[in-house]
């Protein structure tokens, strides 16, 4: 077998084109969280604390200097408070969408309808139970 075989079979396998198909959706996914926590989640937090943008929080370790052309070294803990926020959310989000496919599943499971003749044999394994117990 070719090497290009080798990588056609496993290219077109089932499982790496649905992994592309989620690192593609994720990626998109991310940009509208992104969005959703900078543009619309903290603006009012920052508001309710003062006005305060987190992404402006910072630890400056060395002030920029305009006389040798350096930049400001710094800490930007402000940026990790809202990537912290977007990864609560993201896992909100996921989280909401597994516990829904688990219960359609889940769902979907119980209406499957049992077979009679397994009915049955569950039926005459509770009676001979019964006869058993029975003194």
């Amino acid at each position: 077998m070719s090497m290009i075989e080798e990588f056609k079979k496993f290219a077109l396998r089932g499982n790496v084109i649905d992994l592309a198909v989620g690192v593609v959706i994720g990626a998109a996914f991310g940009k509208i969280v992104t969005s959703l926590v900078d543009n619309i989640i903290m603006p009012p937090i920052g508001m309710l604390i003062g006005g305060i943008d987190f992404s402006d929080w910072k630890w400056v370790l060395k002030p920029a200097d305009a006389a040798t052309k350096t930049a400001e070294v710094a800490i930007q803990y402000g940026v990790f408070i809202n990537v912290l926020i977007q990864f609560i959310i993201v896992a909100i989000a996921i989280f909401l969408v597994v516990k829904a496919i688990n219960k359609l599943t889940r769902h979907e499971e119980k209406a499957a309808a049992t077979p009679a003749d397994v009915v049955l044999l569950q039926e005459i394994r509770d009676l001979l139970k019964q006869k058993n117990n029975t003194p």
